[in-house]
């Protein structure tokens, strides 16, 4: 008669894997500096563990190419916080924690994601693009947002910019003209826990003015002029970042309401693409 074997526990590294892997990387967890997976908990990841009877080979190495990808994508995140954000003297913790814990790869198109970490702007199609994450990220330092802010965020494209906004302020009003964009990223941001933020669907001069006023307002592109109807949105003593079309090279301002009217500041050099919208009025003299 055969005696009553003691189950065998699996592994640290291959229950994260199997049950929570997905989750931990859709709310931000486990995908900041200490990573669970990997070198850390198994050095060699689940190449090193042994077949089990009953787990098929091929579920086992999509099983294996998922955890790769989770640490991977982890991996490039903190190695972007380390050698675009800090050498640009964003070091305030709260950045800093949203960078390293929202996924960017998830807000890009599905072809960009081996390229969502590189120092440039990605593109969305229709000169539309995803800041850099320098350029973001100063912004974000200069605006100095408080938890209990509410965001206007402008031209969000799939919702990475709302993503890190939501994790600093109270609300985010996220506004997208692209209605196949703005749904897409409703979806995402639901799907990844984001609940304290909304993306609407319209005009980008318009703003979103049923849910203002506003403590911030960010635009995710340039502009050479700064609507009205956006500043009658900002509530006093809000800010407002914003880079300004230059010449060839562009300029980061951040304003201040102050007495009903935005002062504006130079905060640093950056460039984007135009914003549909916000072109400067031009006279033309025949």
């Amino acid at each position: 008669m055969r005696g009553n074997k003691p189950k065998r526990q699996l592994s640290p590294c291959f229950a994260d894997a199997f049950g929570s892997a997905g989750s931990e990387v859709r709310h931000g967890r486990g995908c900041g500096p200490q990573v669970s997976l990997g070198a850390q908990s198994c050095p060699g990841g689940l190449a090193q563990l042994p077949l089990r009877r009953g787990c098929g080979i091929r579920a086992m190495a999509k099983l294996n190419e998922r955890v790769r990808s989770v640490v991977d994508y982890a991996t490039r995140r903190v190695f972007m916080v380390d050698t675009q954000v800090r050498p640009s003297d964003v070091t305030k913790f709260p950045i800093i924690d949203a960078m390293l814990g929202v996924p960017r790869e998830t807000y890009v198109p599905a072809a960009m994601r081996e390229a969502a970490y590189v120092g440039e702007n990605l593109a969305l199609g229709g000169d539309r693009v995803v800041l850099e994450p320098r350029t973001l990220a100063k912004m974000l330092d200069g605006l100095e947002i408080d938890p209990q802010d509410a965001v206007l965020d402008l031209g969000c494209g799939l919702g990475y910019s709302t993503a890190l906004l939501a994790r600093l302020a109270g609300f985010v009003a996220a506004v997208e003209d692209d209605e196949a964009r703005a749904a897409e990223a409703q979806a995402l941001l639901s799907e990844n826990g984001v609940d304290n933020a909304a993306v609407i669907c319209g005009a980008l001069p318009d703003g979103a003015p049923k849910s203002g006023p506003y403590d911030v307002i960010i635009l995710q592109g340039a502009i050479e002029r700064f609507p009205d109807a956006l500043a009658d949105q900002l509530r006093e003593g809000g800010r407002v970042a914003a880079i300004f079309a230059e010449g060839a090279l562009g300029v980061v301002r951040i304003g201040y309401k102050i007495d009903g009217r935005i002062s504006w500041r130079f905060a640093f050099n950056a460039g984007a693409p135009l914003l549909k919208g916000f072109e400067s009025t031009r006279n033309f003299v025949l």
